[in-house]
């Protein structure tokens, strides 16, 4: 008795692009939404490896404020004389306020100022300027750049004083040419008052 097998032929041929896995061998990963890498480590933000730091202006100035009273107690301690302008040289060199770009005169303790003066500050409020005018006193606002300064507080550092730069921006320009601001480069100041903290041209010092 002979029994013949016979092995069907498969119907389609095996080929590597044609196999798969098992239907459940794998599973997606499940993301959760939390940005780049969530669930999975990822970089930083370059947003945070590199924070903001804002834009600087180069020409801001931080001016200090300087009250009508304080001036009157260092008028009366003898540490300022009232005969003589009284400009940054020597609102610095009396420690009245201590400053890095420049004063501005405002009018707290106006009932204290008794004495009139004649005083040289980067700005000035419209109520400072009132009282020491009406003692008789006159208030000026001079431009002085980084420079100038300088040059004003610490004369002793230079062979050549130099000469002082004039207002950089349209903005300072017009204060500085304004008649009711004070400013020094306004023809109604300039034609009866020279500051005496500005250089209008350059100064050789005399050698000790």
């Amino acid at each position: 008795d002979s029994t013949v097998f016979r092995v069907a032929r498969p119907t389609l041929a095996l080929a590597l692009n044609g196999l798969r896995d098992n239907r459940g061998a794998r599973k997606l990963k499940k993301r959760v939404g939390r940005g780049h890498g969530s669930g999975h480590g990822g970089q930083t933000p370059l947003t945070q490896v590199f924070p903001k730091r804002g834009f600087k202006n180069a020409l801001r100035r931080e001016l200090q404020p300087l009250n009508l009273d304080r001036i009157q107690h260092f008028i009366n301690t003898g540490r300022l004389d009232p005969s003589k302008p009284i400009t940054l040289r020597e609102i610095y060199r009396s420690n009245l306020v201590r400053f890095t770009d420049g004063v501005s005169l405002l009018a707290r303790g106006s009932h204290v100022l008794s004495t009139p003066i004649t005083i040289e500050v980067s700005r000035a409020s419209e109520a400072a300027i009132k009282r020491v005018e009406a003692l008789g006193g006159r208030v000026v606002c001079v431009y002085h750049n980084r420079l100038a300064l300088r040059a004003l507080l610490h004369p002793h550092k230079f062979a050549v004083l130099p000469k002082s730069a004039m207002p950089m921006t349209a903005k300072l320009r017009k204060a500085y040419s304004d008649p009711a601001r004070r400013g020094f480069l306004a023809p109604e100041i300039s034609q009866v008052y020279t500051p005496t903290s500005f250089n209008f041209e350059r100064v050789e010092q005399a050698k000790a």
